[in-house]
């Protein structure tokens, strides 16, 4: 079975703000971008994944991962997060209603293809389900068989959200890379102890980072 993946990304100058300690405000946008060049390039040559759609408003972004091979969903609701991964799941389903859907955070500059594909195989099994972030605390993947809505619950707390809402909690060893998404700088630094992709690597290379 292959996924369409849904992967939300906000205008580049509101991106990353948590990074205002390791990054100025010219620099961050960049990093950003570049978080979901990597993780769109990651994701696209996973075996597990058909295609992956960018839904965004930001022109620059919607170039640069339509050049990787993303199709790029305007963000037409404009109201935040999860109604944009419901309505970029409409727009997928419309096109292919027999495929299985899974929404994928935009900064994950580690990504592996085989831990995605590990993932995402562990998913079919089940009608929803998630993987916790590395804090345990958010998500960074949510999954929907085909037939079955999305319900998107990303923000606070919404690893608590998505199990409140029936869907799996995956329990995955050795996926490190899928879980690891970058909102700080210390999470910027694991990012990059871990391994990250040559867009991230290019736009960290301009921090004063200790250990990069």
């Amino acid at each position: 079975m292959q996924w369409t993946l849904v992967v939300p990304l906000k205008p580049l100058a509101r991106a990353k703000s948590r990074l205002a300690d390791t990054a100025d405000d010219g620099l961050r946008p960049d990093l950003a971008l570049a978080f979901a060049q990597d993780t769109v390039a990651a994701a696209l040559a996973c075996p597990a994944v058909r295609d992956v759609a960018v839904v965004t408003d930001d022109a620059r972004a919607g170039r640069e991962l339509a050049a990787l091979g993303a199709a790029i969903i305007p963000d037409e609701p404009g109201d935040g997060l999860n109604a944009a991964l419901a309505h970029a799941t409409g727009v997928v389903r419309s096109a292919r209603p027999e495929s299985p859907v899974a929404a994928l955070n935009a900064d994950l500059p580690a990504l592996r293809p085989a831990e995605l594909s590990r993932v995402l195989d562990a998913a079919v099994e089940f009608p929803r389900a998630f993987l916790a972030d590395a804090a345990a605390i958010g998500t960074t993947l949510l999954t929907a068989a085909p037939g079955r809505e999305l319900r998107p619950a990303f923000g606070a707390d919404s690893r608590s959200l998505h199990r409140a809402s029936g869907a799996v909690e995956l329990s995955l060893a050795a996926v490190d890379s899928v879980r690891h998404d970058v909102d700080t700088g210390d999470d910027l630094r694991g990012a990059l102890a871990l391994g990250v992709g040559p867009h991230t690597a290019a736009a960290a290379a301009r921090l004063l980072i200790p250990g990069q």
